[in-house]
């Protein structure tokens, strides 16, 4: 499990496929405190640790993973989000993130304000269930609270922490983006949808 408060930006710093796998070798200054299958969430999306080197670490992706998030878009010198496994005693600062990206959104608005910055989102409307106004969603491994939205469109906006200590920052419209939704949402979700399955049924 994870918040969404990134704790590190990393950089790729090589990328190999091994047949239908990507893996990846991250730079980043926790390299060296991290453990063989531990779990990291690059982008929201949680991998496994499998090499460690001299502040270099691998991690493989896999054919499922490459087809719901952004990972096999990622090059040699991009900038990656990276949080490690949350820790059960402590605050829990973001919200409930279980680094099990649903899809991908699309930037279609990076606008900046007076102090901030409003990026806005298109996603995919069969989600639509799953987001609601002033709740939360994790962008990137990034906790964020969503308003103005739609069946298919959401808003963000980014404060100066945020946007320089993440790769929010390089965010142009067209970048896709990993989403994912609040396990809550998609735990009444399904209970509703069970529900009506039941009651049709009798």
């Amino acid at each position: 499990m994870f918040t969404g408060i990134i704790e590190i930006s990393g950089e790729v710093i090589a990328t190999r496929e091994e047949g239908s796998n990507l893996v990846l070798t991250i730079g980043s200054a926790i390299a060296g405190e991290l453990k063989i299958d531990q779990s990291v969430a690059h982008n929201g999306v949680c991998l496994t640790v499998t090499n460690i080197g001299d502040n270099i670490y691998e991690t493989v992706a896999v054919a499922e993973t490459l087809q719901k998030t952004n990972l096999g878009q990622l090059t040699t010198g991009q900038h990656i989000n990276l949080e490690r496994a949350m820790v059960f005693n402590g605050r829990i600062d973001g919200h409930l993130v279980q680094g099990h990206v649903d899809g991908v959104g699309t930037c279609i608005l990076r606008e900046a304000q007076d102090g901030s910055w409003l990026y806005r989102f298109s996603y995919p409307s069969g989600f639509a269930g799953l987001i609601v106004e002033k709740g939360s969603i994790c962008m990137n491994g990034i906790s964020l609270t969503v308003f103005d939205v739609t069946n298919d469109q959401f808003s963000v906006a980014i404060i100066p922490y945020t946007y320089t200590h993440t790769n929010v920052q390089y965010i142009q419209p067209g970048t896709q983006v990993n989403l994912e939704f609040d396990i809550l949402g998609k735990y009444v979700a399904r209970q509703i949808a069970v529900n009506r399955e039941v009651l049709a049924a009798s």
